[in-house]
């Protein structure tokens, strides 16, 4: 049993006990090939509970501060992240971006499914940011289709992202596949990747409920 299987068997009956998802639209997620899965980031528990309602492992990056804790709970973290499908990247400095770039390509011609959050960072007040163009890059030197999704509530279980989550309900909601091959060959236009990434961005808004802002979330974080 691999590492992915054996988390979902045991932290699974507890996660759903716990946040007792609901999942919508599941079936949008092909079964085989490259998939990109680009959704709202509310809380730190996106991140753990996006794997557990996927039956294909999906491959996502993050901070790598995650998998470095010291400690008994370091050690924990560093085990489900890595588990789950985390690779850890150093998102700080010029590099970073190209680095989380380069990964989910990698990612992808691998056939597999990558996870993305297309704001970037978490956000700040429970509104809907404006995507970064990573999403569009992706999909346009892959031709991977993109899966929206939206998680509803995770904020209201952790508000600020920090400390224990509180036991609640909560919504996964997937949208329809969508594909960009009439942008094939296009990735370097910063127009169609603005495109795309605002028609990705869209469908999040549509499928989350929630207040569209059309700036950068860690602009608003800054201010």
């Amino acid at each position: 049993m691999s590492r992915f299987a054996l988390i979902k068997a045991v932290l699974g009956p507890i996660m759903r006990l716990m946040f007792r998802p609901r999942v919508e639209g599941v079936e949008n997620i092909p079964g085989d090939g490259p998939v990109i899965l680009a959704g709202n980031h509310l809380t730190f528990i996106d991140s753990m509970i996006l794997p557990l309602v996927c039956d294909r492992q999906v491959v996502f990056i993050g901070k790598d501060e995650y998998v470095t804790g010291k400690g008994l709970k370091g050690r924990l973290m560093a085990w489900f992240f890595t588990g789950v499908g985390m690779i850890p990247v150093d998102r700080d400095g010029g590099r970073g971006g190209v680095a989380a770039l380069m990964t989910g390509r990698r990612v992808l011609e691998e056939g597999r499914i990558f996870g993305i959050y297309p704001e970037g960072t978490r956000s700040p007040d429970g509104r809907l940011y404006r995507g970064r163009t990573g999403i569009a890059r992706l999909t346009l030197m892959t031709g991977a289709p993109v899966v929206p999704f939206a998680m509803i509530g995770t904020d209201k279980l952790q508000p600020g992202g920090a400390g224990l989550p509180r036991p609640g309900k909560v919504t996964v909601r997937f949208g329809e596949a969508m594909e960009f091959s009439r942008y094939e060959g296009m990735d370097r236009d910063r127009y169609v990747l603005r495109a795309v990434t605002d028609s990705v961005m869209t469908e999040v808004m549509r499928l989350s409920g929630q207040e569209y802002v059309d700036m950068y979330a860690s602009k608003a974080k800054a201010a």
